[in-house]
């Protein structure tokens, strides 16, 4: 009897070594391949500015005939969020049009969320922050219409300018007020 405990032990000794040979030799063998079907998260927003109203305001004139999109959002604004992928695609399909991103979220979330967000979403375009506490002052600055409500956007060149205190519903809505604008 006790033979016969000794040899199941062992023979169960045995199957557990040759279970970990095996394993660790086709371990070995394992090719890793990574396929990525997203847009590739660039270095632009690797260093996220800081800005008061001050130093953003001359970022919203130009003058060439550049089409610029100045966009006011923030991570926690949930239209903002869902039309930035809309914005996103139609820079990718129109490289001559210039993007900003103004987040008015809080500095000190740069690092721990900004960032991370801003990978996970694959946001591309240039991101920087408006933190200016006088929000009474510059936003009639920026139009006298504009109620603070974000989403906000300012599509402009150097002969036309439309704001837009809402969000786009898809990259068609943001492209036909667009060809509106600037077009007509």
């Amino acid at each position: 009897m006790l033979n016969t405990i000794i040899s199941k032990q062992a023979t169960k000794q045995l199957f557990y070594i040759l279970l970990l040979v095996c394993f660790s030799v086709s371990c070995n063998n394992i090719k890793k391949e990574t396929v990525t079907t997203n847009k590739i998260f660039t270095t632009i927003n690797d260093s996220i500015p800081v800005y008061n109203f001050e130093e953003i305001e001359p970022l919203l004139y130009t003058d060439t005939n550049k089409t610029y999109i100045v966009n006011f959002w923030a991570m926690w604004c949930s239209p903002c969020v869902k039309e930035l992928p809309y914005i996103e695609a139609y820079a990718d399909k129109h490289p001559d049009v210039e993007v900003l991103l103004v987040s008015m979220d809080f500095p000190k979330d740069i690092e721990t969320k900004l960032k991370p967000f801003l990978k996970i979403k694959n946001i591309t375009n240039k991101v920087v922050i408006l933190d200016d506490p006088d929000s009474n002052t510059w936003i009639d600055k920026i139009d006298s219409n504009w109620s603070g409500a974000i989403p906000f956007t300012i599509i402009f060149n150097n002969n036309k300018r439309a704001f837009f205190e809402r969000s786009f519903e898809s990259v068609e809505d943001l492209e036909t007020e667009i060809n509106k604008t600037i077009n007509n």
